[in-house]
């Protein structure tokens, strides 16, 4: 796509890194059929292709109104269209200079500014994990919308005790820790199982995710720095691998390098942060024959288990099949909806909470299609997916790591027999509580 940038944007790295990424795009159209705004919406600018011309055009000089935000605001993220691109466009690095250069055009409304801010500051708040254990006490009593957001309390068992001589790194993260803390001691108790430690930076806080993405990226990039300097004694130390649990965060981690390629201080150690960094899905391979000896019992290979793989799994980190083929090495039978299994459920970070007409649309597709598996449970792999897809659902969602974790005797049996009691009632005409135990 031929380009001219306006002498404004010449002079700025943004713009000329935009421009490079523009160069790429054929405007071929084939982004468009898997964009899940364009499926529900049906109009060319709420679609990769549109979205490109805008940028372009503010890029060329024209000048942004509140619609080119509104169309830029309603795309997820979910980098669907560079899984499809034949060209490799650069998608999700391009909307997120985009939307910087239109929001410093653009003024938002004191609402819209009041929400952003309160997501952005709030979710990496020490005062979020209290505020949702008060959500929590109270939260039969919360409004539907607010309901979705606040998981039931769940016990999140033990942590393992033992020290190995494999030892990496693992990311608390912000929200999970309060939402739902089992998926972190899930997996430090598969790890130990395999003879590898988990070990956290007490001063590590949120990946910078959700700053960078509603485009407070000078606070995005101070939240990678300050997780750096958390991290690297323990990396000088010998640790393996920075391990993510929640693949927002390992899409965003792996990122550092390229977001802070030019931060002398810190781009040589940035760009070491993102090689270490792995998803929990990549140590499968080598997880898998270390613990099918341990199993405290086989599979129930009629115990269908529905796997979301989240956007940024599969598209952002390119990673697709793998939970999917390693679960079953172990006995687990999985499988995947037979139709838009590529498509977003409409988490997307805080996009559930800014538009949460499309975000609810597309979940309850993505949970038409799941259900058709008649799935005894429905496992992803990010905390974001988790909760927006139990807001929806009695049938339980839960990390993937999770229901390892419960067959190698992780979980006590009473939860899982609770578990398929509250399946039943239900079932049965009983009230959803969509946060029961799996």
């Amino acid at each position: 796509m031929q380009t001219r940038l306006s002498p404004e944007y010449q002079q700025r790295a943004d713009g000329r890194a935009a421009e490079a990424i523009l160069r790429k795009c054929v405007h071929c159209g084939f982004c468009t059929a898997t964009c899940p705004t364009y499926q529900l919406l049906g109009d060319e600018l709420d679609g990769p292709r549109g979205r490109i011309y805008l940028m372009k055009q503010v890029l060329e000089g024209a000048e942004p109104t509140r619609k080119t935000q509104m169309h830029l605001d309603r795309c997820l993220t979910c980098r669907n269209c560079e899984s499809t691109c034949p060209s490799g466009v650069d998608y999700g690095h391009l909307v997120d200079i985009g939307r910087q250069i239109v929001d410093e055009k653009v003024p938002r409304p004191a609402g819209e500014r009041a929400v952003r801010w309160m997501l952005k500051e709030g979710l990496a708040s020490p005062l979020f994990a209290p505020a949702m254990k008060l959500g929590q006490m109270v939260r039969p009593l919360l409004p539907g919308a607010l309901k979705d957001k606040v998981p039931t309390p769940r016990a999140a068992g033990p942590l393992p005790t033992r020290t190995h001589a494999r030892r990496v790194l693992l990311l608390a993260g912000c929200v999970q820790p309060a939402m739902m803390p089992g998926i972190h001691n899930a997996t430090a108790r598969v790890l130990d199982a395999a003879g590898i430690q988990g070990v956290v930076a007490p001063e590590a806080g949120c990946c910078g995710a959700v700053k960078f993405h509603l485009n407070d990226q000078d606070g995005g990039r101070a939240q990678m720095r300050a997780n750096i300097d958390a991290w690297w004694p323990l990396i000088e130390g010998g640790v393996e691998a920075i391990v993510m649990n929640a693949s927002g965060c390992g899409v965003m981690v792996k990122e550092y390098g390229h977001i802070l390629q030019d931060d002398t201080a810190y781009a040589a150690k940035a760009a070491r942060v993102s090689e270490l960094t792995r998803d929990l899905s990549e140590l499968l391979p080598t997880l898998v024959p270390a613990l099918r000896p341990l199993l405290k019992h086989a599979p129930d290979a009629s115990r269908v288990i529905a796997f979301h793989p989240p956007c940024t799994l599969q598209h952002g980190q390119k990673l697709r099949g793998g939970v999917e083929r390693h679960l079953a090495e172990l006995g687990f039978t999985v499988k995947v909806a037979n139709n838009e299994a590529h498509l977003c459920c409409g988490s997307a970070g805080t996009y559930s909470v800014l538009n949460p007409e499309l975000s609810h649309a597309l979940r309850d597709r993505k949970l038409g299609h799941l259900d058709e598996l008649q799935p005894a449970v429905i496992a992803s792999a990010n905390i974001g997916c988790i909760t927006h897809l139990q807001s929806g659902t009695s049938t339980p969602v839960r990390h993937w790591v999770e229901v390892l974790d419960e067959a190698l005797g992780g979980l006590n049996l009473l939860g899982v027999v609770g578990c398929f009691a509250l399946r039943w009632w239900v079932r049965s005409g009983g009230p959803v509580n969509p946060g029961a135990g799996l």
